[in-house]
Order: structure tokens, then C-alpha cells, then sequence
């Protein structure tokens, strides 16, 4: 059976459905090998560099070795974090792309306060500032028109009608291993001897970044409990007074999560690029 053609997938969502079974029938694999081949180019990876991204970035890049790599480094990076991107960088050799925010966080919050405090617009208004707007600036500025990401099925309730492919502001979006299990996740690791972000082995679940997500809904409460598991995230009660308090994504997901520093104990989390919004 030939594939649906993605240019009719373009503008009809019954098109785009049969597009997805299709590729739900292919592995993950199977399903990079096809977008490189047939979705327009360029063609680019975004990656959080947390606790099990090193599957997608050596899924995607041992087919295609020169692929950019976009890192949105939000200034909010634990220092284990950027020794893992030094890690894989060399190892895999990344065409690595690093972008960051207009602001420092400093600046950010010198001119705008903690805008995470603020409700669902702050919150909001942080996503778009410390997140989108960078990717969005590196999409473009790369020539984006197709953008493999990181993102499962399984880790958070938000993502579990995720498909393989999605148009995601005007370009296509491919999750190569959206229905990936974490044991999937684990045994690809192990067969290719890959590494789990250093802070994995911390006695948990690790993070890439010390900013939390957290909605409305939960924004003004004393207490609160983890809703999704990104990557591994582990789900236990945390309280607002934790310190460092910072936001990486709003998806749309009721999140929070209290940071400690240095993860320790590890009940945060890496963050994978911003949700629905960024993926990965």
C-alpha cells in the first residue's frame, strides 16, 4: 500500500488521518527514513536535552547526520544539563542550534516581574516570551518545513491523542516515537549503549531545566500533586513554597512541579520542549 499523499493531507483532515494510520503501521524508523524523503525540507530537530532525549536525537540524525539541532536554552538549564548537550553533541555530532530568549531571565523579570505568579495570562505571556517565540525565531530562521520532535503519547494525559504527523504553525511536525512505551525508550537506549541525563541516576527521574510548568488551575494553590509524566516524571504532593520557582510550558495540562536545587531530591523533571507547543 502507497502512502496517502501529504499534500492532500495539507488541507483535508480525513486525508491527514489516513496519513497517520499509515505511518502508525511503520516504525519509528521507517518513519523518519519517509519524512526525509518525502515532507518538504529543511528539515530540523528540536530536543530538551533531558533524561531520554538521547533516543531521538540519534534516531534522527544517524539517517540524516547534518540535521540541525534546535536547543532553546532558556537561561533556567541545570549545569548537568549543558555537560549532557556537551555529552551528545560530540558523541552524536550534533549540527547543534542553540537559541535563547530576547531577556536574560535577570532582564526578564527585572522588566516584567515573576510573571508565573500572575495566573493563566502570566503564565501564558511566560511560555510565549521564554519558549515560543525563540523556537519560532529558529524555525524560521533555519527555513524550517519539517520539524521531527521527541514527543510520546505517554507522558502526559495532554499528549495522549498525539499522531505521528501534525501541522504545527504552517510547517509539518513529525513525533517519530509517539507511541513509544518507556520501555521502549529504556531498550533503545541500551541496544545503542546511550546515556540517560546524568541527573537520572540521582535517585529518580531527571530534569533538564529548573523552570516547572504549572496551570491556572493550580497556580494559586497551597498544594498541589503532579498531573503528567514527561519522560519518566514521577508523581508526588509538592507545596508553592518549594524554591526556585520557574515555568517552561503551558500545553494546556494541569502541572506542577516544586523545584529543589540541584534535583535533589529528583521530583522534577527534564523538560521536554514546551508541550503540544514545542514537543521534545
Amino acid at each position: 500500500m502507497s502512502p496517502p499523499d501529504p499534500v492532500a493531507a495539507a488541507g483535508d483532515e480525513r486525508a491527514l488521518a489516513e496519513l497517520n494510520r499509515w505511518l502508525l503501521a511503520r516504525s519509528a524508523e521507517q518513519r523518519v527514513a519517509w519524512a526525509l524523503e518525502t515532507l518538504a525540507g529543511n528539515h530540523v530537530l528540536s530536543s530538551s536535552f533531558g533524561a531520554q532525549s538521547a533516543v531521538s536525537l540519534h534516531l534522527t540524525t544517524r539517517q540524516q547526520p547534518n540535521l540541525p539541532v534546535i536547543l532553546v536554552d532558556t537561561g533556567y538549564l541545570f549545569p548537568e544539563t549543558y555537560g549532557f548537550v556537551d555529552t551528545l553533541s560530540e558523541r552524536l555530532a550534533l549540527n547543534l542550534k542553540v537559541v535563547r530568549p530576547t531577556l536574560s531571565p535577570t532582564w526578564l523579570e527585572a522588566r516584567h516581574g515573576r510573571l508565573w505568579e500572575n495566573g493563566a495570562a502570566g503564565l501564558e505571556r511566560y511560555n510565549r516570551l521564554v519558549k515560543v517565540e525563540p523556537m519560532q525565531r529558529a524555525l524560521d530562521e533555519l527555513g524550517a518545513r519539517t520539524w521531527f520532535s521527541g514527543l510520546r503519547r505517554g507522558q502526559s494525559q495532554s499528549r495522549a491523542e498525539a499522531q505521528v504527523l501534525e501541522l504545527r504553525w504552517g510547517r509539518w511536525k513529525l513525533h517519530p516515537i509517539v507511541d513509544w512505551s518507556d520501555r521502549d525508550v529504556g531498550q533503545y537506549l541500551a541496544r545503542h549503549d546511550l546515556p540517560y541525563h546524568p541527573l537520572w541516576h540521582r535517585g529518580g527521574r531527571a530534569c533538564a531545566r529548573r523552570t516547572p510548568a504549572f496551570s491556572a488551575s493550580s497556580a494559586n494553590a497551597g498544594s498541589t500533586r503532579i498531573r503528567d509524566r514527561r519522560g519518566g516524571k514521577m508523581r508526588r504532593p509538592i507545596r508553592r513554597r518549594a524554591p526556585l520557582w520557574r515555568r517552561y510550558a503551558v500545553d494546556g495540562a494541569a502541572q506542577v512541579v516544586a523545584i529543589q536545587p540541584r534535583c535533589q531530591p529528583l521530583d522534577q523533571f527534564h523538560g521536554v520542549a514546551a508541550g503540544h507547543a514545542l514537543g521534545g
